[in-house]
């Protein structure tokens, strides 16, 4: 197990709501290819969208997986949204403290990342207990993540990342030549240069930025055809430490938390988990690098 300072990482609670599903404008708009569509997006309780699944081929744009949460509509960008982003962090227990329907009060789900932009945190729930759960229900998060530190890794920074899902990600240590490394991992690794909007975004503690995929046949050759939601990925010469920009040998790891998108620039959004500039992060392929298939959750649930 790898060494952490979890014993003095605070755990402090946050408590949003689920988020209406948002439409700045309910006119048809254009794709990359100037093509008209309106198309549902982001926000709401999504039925029949898990983690787990595929994020290409949905007919919407942005979609965020199960639930999606916030603390104050109004106001995405105040002080109390902002405090709700940064302190859940990715599989954090979510719970529900108020509801309509009374049986589902104290049912559990896991935090699967932020989307920013709307600045909604994304929770899966099991199926049954979505299937009652309204747009005024309440959901307290045990905000648990932030300040956490591999203590044998003071270069690799961490953030929006649970202790606990930390020491199920099965990363290795390895030594390259008299420098130990860390095998972390994904799904896929992603080259820096397909990512788009977030890009100089100054907050990693909150918010995603976005894989572009509107080069179909860039995105076979870096075999990117098959990303689920939830999947922890590496974004290759992307510094992420303290904000989002290129750095060449970088590397970042994170989780995608929402659909493909068809605007210009755009694409599945990945949250930032983990970052560094000194070589110590060796991403290495594993297929089940994926949220739902570690906590058994998503379309994992049984």
């Amino acid at each position: 197990m790898l060494k952490t300072n979890q014993e003095k990482v605070v755990m402090m609670s946050v408590q949003g709501k689920v988020a209406n599903p948002m439409k700045r404008s309910a006119n048809h708009t254009v794709d990359h290819e100037g093509k008209a569509f309106t198309l549902p997006g982001t926000g709401g309780i999504v039925y029949n969208v898990k983690v787990g699944d595929s994020v290409y081929g949905l007919a919407g744009d942005h979609i965020e997986p199960g639930v999606s949460t916030v603390a104050h509509e109004k106001e995405r960008s105040g002080s109390l949204n902002n405090g709700y982003n940064f302190y859940a962090c990715t599989g954090n227990e979510a719970r529900i403290v108020s509801a309509l329907d009374k049986s589902i009060v104290g049912k559990k789900g896991v935090v699967i990342g932020h989307h920013g932009g709307i600045e909604h945190v994304i929770v899966d729930f099991p199926q049954n207990v979505m299937e009652k759960m309204t747009l005024k229900d309440e959901i307290l998060i045990k905000g648990h993540g932030q300040g956490l530190k591999l203590t044998d890794y003071p270069e690799i920074l961490l953030y929006n990342l649970d202790p606990k899902l930390l020491n199920k990600l099965k990363i290795k240590e390895k030594k390259k030549g008299k420098k130990k490394t860390l095998e972390v991992p994904v799904t896929a690794i992603i080259p820096g240069e397909l990512m788009g909007s977030g890009v100089g975004a100054l907050s990693v503690t909150t918010g995603d930025y976005d894989i572009m995929t509107m080069d179909k046949k860039y995105l076979k050759k870096h075999k990117l055809e098959d990303l689920r939601f939830g999947d922890f990925v590496a974004i290759v010469n992307h510094d992420n430490r303290y904000g989002r920009c290129w750095k060449e040998g970088a590397v970042t790891i994170g989780i995608i938390v929402h659909s493909d998108c068809l605007f210009s620039g755009h694409g599945p959004g990945v949250s930032t988990l983990m970052a560094d500039v000194s070589g110590c992060i060796s991403p290495v392929i594993d297929k089940k690098a994926n949220i739902a298939d570690i906590l058994k959750i998503g379309n994992k649930r049984k």
